[in-house]
């Protein structure tokens, strides 16, 4: 796969591609979670429908359901169906715990949505123990009156309740990016979304008629790096979200591919095959576009990553026979360190934020799947249970790793716990879906 994936990238540089920025368009394709496994006993919890307090009988956005849908979503907790539900409190005075204890709800969520006079709104919420009969915490949290803007508050509203429950950040409020590809007929069109980490409210960054590849966040949440393919040629563009602007930050002779960004964001560590065709690791640093070699060998070296501290990257080298991953100083000159040693194939690293584990493409009996490494010790832990799982990401609370996969011949997403207890399918409506990346959480 490791070879295949760097035939295709030669083969793409020979094309002429027209790609059309749209700035963020609405993408028709929407992605939707299934959890396909679980933790043994999700949590017993209910989240009542908030009450409101504005014009009308009803709030226009629902936001309990979308809090009750992440953290269902999560396959940690088994929220209760509305239905099912024997009270709906809007306030702690009207909860009687009994009620909660007969249909064995472990923790109760109730809460209000009001209308304030300049617009705004503010979401009121209590999280109570059922089992000890008292209230855990209690928030008021002010948002703006769009859909968009409840969204955000809604999955605030979740983020709060997972780590009170379970004492791990949680990642509903952030966002993932992925290229979808269409087919109709014979004509191919290529799209960069960005999506909440559900999948939902999907906007298009950029499309073509030619492939789009190697979506990276920077690490403020404000831009994407990416690869495309005009002017006959491989470029790495570098593109503002909100605005929709973007530059061309390499567009050197052969290839230019996989760029991921440094942690302060200044530069950029990506492949280049200035050396007769050769591909090596360089570091870009994007303002002054001054370049450093990082990697000097016959092999093929490429889909690097920054360590969280900045000293070091990591890459994938088949320098040794076949694909393995590598470390070195983030320097010139620096001495390379081989990390991998178990299993003939392991490639695309990605490093959680705490710098203490990769996430790999390991072949496992014939099968490419999704692994943990101990960079120090090089012990590895298979977590997916796929044959043709690629392109990991960490989530950044490092708990989850999301990755693409097949399913019935049709390019789909999935995630995995990093404990490979919770395993989700994350199913694209139309078209094949490849290379996801989880953003950073969101600057406040």
């Amino acid at each position: 796969m490791f070879n295949k994936a760097v035939q295709r990238r030669l083969a793409w540089a020979a094309f002429v591609c027209a790609v059309t920025l749209v700035g963020l368009k609405r993408a028709d394709a929407q992605i939707v979670i299934e959890v396909t496994r679980g933790v043994e006993r999700p949590v017993p919890m209910a989240i009542v429908p908030f009450g409101w307090e504005g014009p009308g009988t009803l709030a226009s956005f629902d936001v309990a359901s979308l809090v009750s849908s992440d953290l269902a979503n999560s396959g940690r907790f088994a929220p209760m169906a509305v239905e099912d539900m024997v009270a709906r409190p809007t306030q702690p005075a009207e909860v009687r715990f009994q009620d909660w204890l007969i249909v064995d709800v472990d923790y109760l969520v109730i809460g209000e949505l009001l209308a304030n006079p300049d617009g705004s709104h503010t979401v009121i919420f209590q999280l109570f123990n059922v089992l000890q009969g008292e209230q855990i915490v209690g928030y008021r949290l002010t948002t703006g009156s769009s859909a968009g803007d409840l969204r955000v508050a809604a999955h605030r509203v979740a983020d709060m309740i997972f780590e009170e429950l379970t004492g791990i950040q949680g990642v509903f409020g952030t966002q993932i990016a992925y290229v979808n590809e269409q087919r109709t007929g014979a004509e191919r069109r290529f799209q960069l979304i960005v999506s909440d980490s559900d999948g939902a409210n999907p906007q298009v960054v950029a499309e073509s008629s030619e492939p789009l590849m190697s979506p990276a966040w920077s690490p403020d949440g404000r831009k994407l790096a990416y690869v495309s393919f005009e002017g006959s040629q491989s470029s790495i563009y570098v593109q503002e979200l909100r605005t929709g602007i973007r530059d061309r930050v390499s567009s050197r002779a052969g290839i230019n591919g996989a760029p991921v960004f440094s942690p302060d964001g200044r530069m950029l560590a990506l492949t280049l095959s200035r050396d007769q065709g050769n591909l090596d690791v360089y570091m870009l640093d994007i303002a002054t576009q001054i370049l450093t070699r990082l990697t000097q060998h016959s092999g093929i070296d490429t889909e690097a990553v920054w360590a969280p501290d900045g000293e070091s990257i990591y890459f994938t080298s088949d320098r040794a026979g076949g694909p393995q991953v590598y470390r070195v100083e983030a320097r010139y000159g620096a001495r390379v360190q081989r990390i991998t040693y178990e299993g003939s194939y392991n490639a695309r690293p990605r490093i959680s934020p705490d710098g203490d584990r990769l996430a790999v493409v390991h072949e496992d009996r014939g099968n490419y799947r999704i692994a943990l490494v101990d960079p120090d010790t090089g012990l590895t832990q298979v977590l997916s249970n796929g044959s043709l799982d690629e392109s990991p990401d960490f989530a950044p609370n490092g708990a989850l790793i999301i990755y693409a996969t097949q399913e019935g011949g049709r390019g789909v997403l999935a995630s995995v716990s990093t404990d490979g207890r919770i395993r989700q399918q994350i199913a694209s409506v139309a078209g094949q879906v490849r290379e996801p990346v989880w953003s950073p959480f969101p600057r406040i």
